[in-house]
């Protein structure tokens, strides 16, 4: 893996969290907009608003960059729009980060024709 992909898959990893928090902040205000005088909409929304948009677009990256099969693709946008699917996706990629590391290492050192 070359380090544009690493770290296109990065970022996307980075923004994911952010992205599942304002969509469960979110959620939170709207059934607080609807049950109490409390109105934080309009500014959740926003900020979730570009979290999302910066997600797609790091989405849109990593997928290029790494050829994911639809798929693949698929499930990191469908995680995007479940209420807990970022954190899903942020431990995905990170698991599959750390395992490109690994085999980047085995491949240095010798040991594996990964």
């Amino acid at each position: 893996m070359d380090i544009k992909t690493a770290s296109s898959l990065h970022r996307l990893r980075l923004v994911s969290a952010p992205e599942a928090v304002s969509f469960i902040l979110l959620m939170i205000a709207s059934v607080l907009k609807r049950t109490t005088e409390f109105n934080a909409v309009p500014a959740l929304g926003m900020i979730h608003g570009i979290l999302f948009v910066i997600y797609v677009l790091f989405w849109l990256d990593a997928w290029n960059r790494t050829k994911w099969e639809l798929k693949t693709a698929a499930l990191y946008f469908i995680l995007s729009v479940l209420p807990f699917g970022g954190f899903v996706a942020e431990r995905k990629l990170k698991r599959a980060a750390d395992d490109a590391v690994i085999a980047s290492r085995a491949r240095s050192v010798g040991k594996v024709g990964a």
